[in-house]
C-alpha cells in the first residue's frame, strides 16, 4: 500500500534542522544580497521584474517558496526616535544627527535610510558624538525605552497573534544584546573605558536594558509562542573578543542567562546569538548561558564550524558559515566549500548560507551555480 508523505512546512523544516531532528529538507537560503549586489546582478542577467530569490528558484526549476522567517512588528528601539537632520554638508560629506541621537559623518552619496538600515549596504561612517556621554544624557535616553509606549507593539496585538496560531512560517523577534546596546549608546571606545573606569554606571545601564527586554518579551509571550529569539551581540574582532572573557562573564553573562531562562520558559525553542568576528572563545560561555544557535560564522575570521561541531557537538547549531570569498571565486572554490560543509548539513543542526550578506563581487552566474550546489546538498534537487 502506498502511503503519501506530507511535505513539511518551512517552520517544521527550520525547527527540525536547528534542533537536530529529521527534516525532509534543509531550508534553502543561499544568502541575502545587498542592494549594490542586486544592482550588479540586474546588469548581469537577473530579470528586472522579479526578486533574486524567486529568480534563483526559477533557474533551478524549484517551486515558488520563501525563506519564511518572519520578524514580528514589535519595536525594541527608543521611542520616540530623534529627528534625523543634516547639520552640515561639506566636501562631499553629510554631518547628520541620526535616529539614535548620534552625530555621524557619511558620504553624501547616501541618505538617512542607510543609517537606519546599515544592512542595505556597507557605509563607512565617522562618529562625532554618541547619545550617552554623561549620566545626564543617560537619564534622558532611558525615558525613551518604556514598554508601554504607544507604537512599541502593533495595534490589536492579541488578535494579530491569534492569526498566527496555525502558521506555516517561523516567527521571531530580534533584540540587541547588552554589549551591542551599550556600544550603540556610548560608542565602542567610550564603553571600553567605562568598563574599567566606571563599572557601576555600566552595570546600571545593563540592568536597565536587561529588564526592558525581559518585560517586552514577557508581554510578547502572553499572546504568541515565538519560534526564535535572536540577540544581536557583535562582540568579536577577527582574532579575539572585543572585551575579555572575564568581562563577558562578569557583565554580560547574567543578562544572557536570564533571557535564556525566560525564553525557554515561554516555550521558544531557538535562542540565537548573532555576532560577527571570531567567536570560538565565546562559544563555551554562550552555550553555558543557554544559546543553542549562532550565526553568521564568518570564515574570514577563522571560524570553522566543522571543527566547532567536533568540539561542541550538538550543544550549538549554526546558520551561515559559507565563505563569501569562495562564492566570489566560483567554480572549484565553491564546489570545495559546499563539499566541506555537506557532512554538517546531513548531520543536522546547520542551515548553510553566506557568512554575511552576499557582496557585489559575487556574480549572478556564480550565485546561481552556488545555489544549485546548495540545493542539492539540502535535499531540494
Amino acid at each position: 500500500m502506498h502511503i503519501e508523505t506530507r511535505t513539511l512546512t518551512f517552520r517544521e523544516q527550520y525547527l527540525n534542522t536547528l534542533l537536530f531532528e529529521k527534516p525532509d529538507r534543509v531550508p534553502l537560503f543561499p544568502g541575502e544580497a545587498r542592494e549594490a549586489t542586486q544592482r550588479a546582478w540586474r546588469e548581469q542577467g537577473l530579470p528586472q521584474e522579479i526578486g533574486y530569490y524567486e529568480a534563483m528558484l526559477q533557474e533551478l526549476r524549484l517551486p515558488s517558496m520563501k525563506f519564511s522567517l518572519d520578524r514580528l512588528p514589535i519595536s525594541f528601539a527608543m521611542l520616540p526616535v530623534f529627528e534625523e537632520k543634516v547639520i552640515e554638508h561639506k566636501d562631499g560629506h553629510f554631518l547628520v544627527q541620526d535616529w539614535s541621537g548620534a552625530i555621524v559623518e557619511i558620504s553624501d552619496e547616501y541618505d538617512f535610510t542607510y543609517l537606519r538600515w546599515p544592512s542595505k549596504s556597507i557605509v563607512t561612517r565617522k562618529w562625532h558624538k554618541f547619545p550617552v556621554e554623561s549620566r545626564s544624557d543617560w537619564e534622558q535616553i532611558r525615558e525613551r525605552y518604556l514598554v508601554d509606549t504607544p507604537g512599541r507593539f502593533p495595534e490589536h496585538f492579541a488578535e494579530f497573534s491569534r492569526s498566527l496560531d496555525d502558521r506555516e512560517n517561523a516567527v521571531y523577534v530580534h533584540v540587541d544584546g547588552p554589549f551591542y546596546q551599550l556600544r550603540s549608546w556610548c560608542g565602542f571606545e567610550n564603553l571600553c573605558m567605562l568598563l574599567i573606569d566606571d563599572p557601576e554606571f555600566v552595570q546600571e545601564m545593563i540592568d536597565f536594558w536587561t529588564e526592558f527586554i525581559s518585560q517586552a518579551l514577557s508581554r510578547t509571550s502572553e499572546h504568541i509562542t515565538l519560534d526564535r529569539v535572536c540577540v544581536s551581540e557583535d562582540i568579536a574582532y577577527k582574532a579575539h573578543s572585543m572585551v575579555s572573557q572575564d568581562m563577558v562573564r562578569t557583565f554580560f553573562m547574567p543578562t544572557y542567562e536570564r533571557w535564556a531562562s525566560e525564553v525557554r520558559a515561554a516555550g521558544c525553542p531557538v535562542f540565537d546569538i548573532d555576532s560577527d568576528g571570531y567567536v570560538e572563545e565565546l562559544l563555551p560561555m554562550w552555550i553555558e548561558a543557554g544559546f543553542n544557535v549562532c550565526h553568521p560564522m564568518e570564515v574570514a575570521a577563522d571560524n570553522d564550524i566543522v571543527a566547532y561541531r567536533k568540539r561542541f557537538g550538538k550543544k550549538m547549531a549554526y546558520v551561515g558559515g559559507v565563505d563569501k570569498r569562495a562564492m566570489a571565486a566560483g567554480g572549484k572554490a565553491i564546489e570545495d566549500e559546499v563539499r566541506r560543509l555537506t557532512p554538517l548539513i546531513k548531520e543536522g543542526g546547520y542551515i548553510p548560507s553566506c557568512d554575511h550578506q552576499v557582496p557585489a563581487d559575487v556574480s549572478w552566474s556564480d550565485y546561481l551555480y552556488y545555489s544549485r550546489l546548495l540545493a542539492e546538498a539540502c535535499g531540494w534537487l
